[in-house]
């Protein structure tokens, strides 16, 4: 053989090794990352053409669900039945599944259920396999109760914020509203250039409407952190619920010039002291201020942790952390105070105070929230069934009992009396919390009911006033609203 004969022969074998070497890097190895590659047209149709399980609420209703079109996608996401206040009301449960813009809360923490994928689902997978059927996704039924969840809609009318309501049982949440919410049958279009200019559109809205509040907006709580530290002086034997603590008008935050006022200027206690007990049912800012300084951080921290605070709740979307400073040499006396009436460097999400009030409902017995209670495959078989459970004491049965004391006389003859129910105990306590100078403070208000037998926890905040703007309190605000939702429960559980 000649030269360029074994020349040519040479790059000839070449070729054909390279091509079969690039065919089994692309068949075998890249097989995986190209089948997932977002870009992958075929992946999307994939994903998107599935018959996805429907989510559902606690007593049915379908809340979205995957109906047969005429398209490349086979199924298009409809949220509600396509009614757009309904779906909005809803949207911070179940989320948007969007071609465009991904996934969220329902949506995203269960997609593998949802779309049939989950490895438990291996039994339904296989027998479609085998009898040709086309792929089902599980259903996901919520513990929403539909009747509470309007309820909070509707008290919650055209203000910013958000009402989260549990039920201290078992820790299921039984309603979660967040205003402005948004229609995610809007995102889940087939076109990405609509869904996609939509999902812009409300990312650039000044008033976030793809927040979910409940769980994912942090705020500083005011006074109804001040359940907080009054149940650490209880449980370190600081102070008693019938011992005076000092209540004067005006308290000069230690270090500083400033001096911390009740609000709106009130007189607390005529003598500049009053009891524990009266200090809370009438939010005593200096009181709580001065107890929060003799308290110390690392007590006041212990406490909070206790409750949740600097640890993640997953519902399962996982929460904003809310956040009480540990004791790392900053935390001087003058932000103790300001903690004690939780203010300056605390923070809260909806559902955290909420888990406060329903670890002071259930006798000190902290549990975990959650929002889905089954999983069911296409043969309507559970394999998914959710079991409440504890994650910790966050405080005695004695604690509890105290502090449900104060709360039921907040609501009797104290600053929550805008959510008392005629026949009903109401154990409550209200929040103005300061956010920047000349903005209208938070108000918010936690509570559960009835007081003795508890079937609802929950926590409410109207951002900045809400309707009254800087003439709001939580009394007069979130209170309300708390009522409303509180006797929404009760009808149900008749």
């Amino acid at each position: 053989m000649n030269r360029p004969l074994r020349h040519l022969f040479v790059m000839v074998v070449a070729m054909f090794l390279a091509i079969m070497a690039s065919t089994t890097f692309t068949q075998f190895v890249s097989a995986a990352a190209l089948n997932n590659d977002a870009r992958n047209v075929r992946t999307i149709y994939r994903e998107y053409g599935r018959d996805r399980g429907p989510i559902i609420a606690a007593d049915g209703q379908i809340l979205a669900e995957s109906v047969p079109v005429d398209s490349p996608f086979r199924y298009l996401r409809v949220f509600s039945g396509g009614d757009a206040q309904q779906a909005e009301m809803y949207a911070p449960v179940t989320g948007y599944f969007s071609v465009a813009n991904g996934t969220t809360a329902i949506e995203r923490a269960e997609n593998d259920w949802l779309n049939g994928t989950a490895p438990a689902l291996w039994v339904h997978r296989l027998r479609g396999i085998l009898t040709g059927a086309a792929a089902q996704g599980a259903s996901v039924q919520t513990t929403i109760v539909p009747a509470v969840q309007q309820a909070a809609w509707d008290a919650l009318g055209g203000q910013r914020g958000a009402v989260i309501a549990l039920d201290p049982r078992t820790g299921a949440i039984i309603a979660m509203v967040s205003k402005p919410s948004f229609d995610p049958n809007e995102l889940s279009l087939h076109s990405t250039a609509a869904a996609g200019t939509r999902f812009q559109e409300l990312v650039a809205e000044a008033d976030d409407p793809l927040i979910n509040r409940t769980i994912g907006a942090l705020y500083p709580p005011g006074s109804s952190f001040k359940l907080v530290p009054a149940a650490a002086a209880l449980e370190t034997s600081v102070v008693r619920p019938d011992q005076l603590i000092p209540a004067p008008v005006t308290y000069t935050l230690p270090g500083t010039s400033h001096a911390l006022r009740n609000f709106g200027g009130a007189t607390c206690s005529p003598t500049d002291e009053m009891t524990l007990a009266q200090a809370m049912v009438v939010s005593c800012n200096t009181a709580f201020a001065m107890l929060g300084v003799e308290l110390g951080a690392a007590r006041m921290a212990a406490q909070a942790q206790r409750f949740g605070f600097d640890s993640p709740f997953e519902v399962p979307m996982r929460a904003a952390i809310s956040n009480f400073p540990d004791d790392d040499g900053a935390f001087t006396p003058d932000r103790q105070a300001l903690a004690g009436i939780g203010q300056g460097d605390v923070t809260a999400t909806p559902l955290q105070m909420a888990v406060v009030a329903s670890a002071i409902a259930r006798n000190g017995t902290l549990m975990q929230p959650y929002l889905v209670q089954n999983i069911r495959d296409a043969q309507l078989d559970t394999v998914f069934e959710a079991q409440p459970h504890a994650l910790r004491q966050a405080m005695t049965a004695n604690t509890a009992i105290e502090l449900r004391n104060m709360m039921v006389e907040t609501v009797a003859r104290g600053t929550g009396t805008a959510a008392a129910i005629p026949g009903v105990q109401v154990a409550g306590k209200t929040g103005t919390a300061q956010t920047a100078a000349g903005v209208a403070p938070h108000a918010w208000f936690v509570a559960f009911a009835p007081a003795d037998d508890p079937v609802v926890a929950l926590a409410v905040v109207v951002e900045n006033g809400g309707d009254l703007a800087s003439d709001a309190t939580g009394g007069r605000v979130a209170a309300p609203i708390a009522r409303a939702v509180i006797h929404a429960t009760l009808a149900a559980n008749q």
